[in-house]
């Protein structure tokens, strides 16, 4: 199955999607990847579910990624008499370690770790930024705040810290065991929640130890500002949107999406730009104007895949979403200002010697009748290096590895597939020309540009860039 499409697709699973039904029906409507949240279901929910997507993966004939998204920390209010209160703007509301059920004037906040963080004039977002507080004076044990913003709490409801660094391990005690497990289970991807500096992505990755791609989810407004060093360890990026636009104002997020779009494209990282892109699909057969549009300008600025949550997870109609979201990215690839707008989006690397023979195939294709370019790589760096330069043409990415094939489904415009390592030139040639034409990349006699790297196998930048025509018909 080839993808009539560029940018990639992204599902979580859940209880709308559990099965192998459900979700060869989501591969075959065009998911590329499947989501594993960690922060629902039970261990064995996540190996099933990877179970049914590796069935999926040899009906399609093409290969599928899984990602493993953890948890993170997560702040909670303790519990309230009566299981709620309502506070006002402009009293006085104190957060403490009392463990007693909280009421108007106070309640527990179980995180020494969140006073740690706090000093007078920091404000405090809860329920997802309904109620704003704003710090008078604190301690190590309780804060004095003054109500900005009111509203009804009850039991457990999230805390927030704008712009803070909360002193905290990068992986909770549960992140670390379901990171063993995940690995444990072969996922392709693992994304990282709540990253608020290099040094978390740092821990994430030396615990990986090279058995899986590694991913940070930017929704902190302290990652922005490490967001160079951040991406510097990482495999790949997330702008998660939901728990970002809590910390940030509405008018701060599609600045910042368009700020961290543009760090990853440079560096040639994947990027996925994920919350509410089709969130009325829940339960509606049919999305808003707003998020088509939403969707459109996510591949208009040249993101490699977008992610889809609440839709496919417990939504009444995750097929039809996905199917939604392939239609939206396929009409904006059809639009002649497209390339254009996306290439612009695209800031130039100052030092482009590593990329020399890449920039060139790329104009090469550009400059003559090229149908397709075909990678031969080892670790998928070299393809990585081709997908950020955004060729019209389709790309074929051939690997030995399926693990390297199965993370470069995430990538903007790849077609992966598993090949054996060339034995000589001739044997490069042919192979990659003969499967371009098989997939319908190519017509007959259709001109094929190859990129490789010699000696065959061994990790390393492309050296070789090598014309060749599929089988005549």
């Amino acid at each position: 199955m080839i993808r009539a499409r560029r940018a990639r697709i992204v599902a979580t699973l859940g209880p709308a999607s559990q099965g192998p039904d459900r979700v060869l029906a989501l591969a075959e409507a065009g998911v590329d990847v499947f989501r594993l949240n960690f922060s629902h279901g039970a261990h064995s929910d996540h190996a099933a579910a990877l179970e049914a997507v590796r069935a999926a993966e040899a009906v399609i004939e093409r290969p599928l990624a899984a990602l493993a998204d953890l948890q993170g920390p997560k702040f909670r209010l303790g519990e309230f008499k009566g299981d709620k209160a309502t506070i006002e703007p402009g009293q006085h509301f104190r957060l403490d370690l009392d463990p007693a059920p909280g009421d108007s004037e106070r309640v527990c906040m179980p995180h020494p770790e969140l006073f740690a963080a706090l000093s007078p004039g920091a404000e405090l977002l809860l329920d997802d930024g309904k109620v704003r507080l704003k710090v008078s004076d604190c301690g190590a044990a309780s804060a004095n705040t003054v109500v900005i913003q009111g509203n009804a709490l009850s039991d457990h409801k999230g805390i927030a810290l704008p712009g803070a660094v909360i002193p905290l391990p990068a992986l909770t005690p549960k992140d670390r065991d379901d990171l063993a497990f995940a690995l444990r289970i072969g996922v392709d991807w693992v994304a990282l929640s709540f990253v608020q500096r290099a040094a978390d992505m740092a821990e994430l990755r030396r615990l990986v130890l090279g058995r899986a791609a590694v991913l940070a989810k930017i929704e902190k407004p302290a990652a922005l500002k490490d967001l160079a060093a951040i991406l510097d360890q990482c495999d790949g990026v997330m702008v998660a949107r939901g728990d970002l636009g809590v910390e940030l104002e509405p008018e701060e997020v599609p600045v910042a999406q368009k700020t961290i779009v543009r760090a990853a494209r440079n560096r040639g990282l994947p990027v996925i730009i994920a919350t509410q892109m089709l969130d009325s699909m829940t339960s509606s057969p049919a999305p808003t104007r707003a998020e088509a549009s939403d969707v459109a300008n996510a591949v208009y600025e040249g993101a490699d895949a977008l992610m889809m949550s609440a839709e496919t997870a417990v939504g009444l109609y995750p097929i039809e979403a996905t199917a939604m979201m392939s239609k939206i990215i396929q009409r904006v690839e059809r639009d002649p200002n497209w390339p254009g707008l996306m290439d612009a989006e695209h800031g130039r690397v100052e030092d482009e010697d590593a990329d020399a023979l890449v920039a060139a195939a790329r104009r090469a294709a550009e400059s003559g009748s090229t149908a397709c370019l075909a990678v031969f790589t080892t670790t998928g760096v070299t393809a990585l290096r081709l997908a950020r330069e955004r060729p019209l043409q389709p790309v074929l990415a051939l690997t030995s590895d399926i693990r390297v094939a199965r993370r470069l489904a995430l990538v903007w415009g790849l077609e992966p597939r598993l090949a054996e390592q060339p034995k000589g030139l001739d044997h490069l040639t042919k192979g990659a020309a003969s499967l371009a034409f098989d997939l319908g990349l190519t017509p007959p006699n259709g001109r094929v540009l190859i990129l490789a790297g010699t000696p065959f196998g061994s990790p390393g930048a492309a050296n070789l860039l090598r014309l060749a025509h599929a089988p005549p018909r």
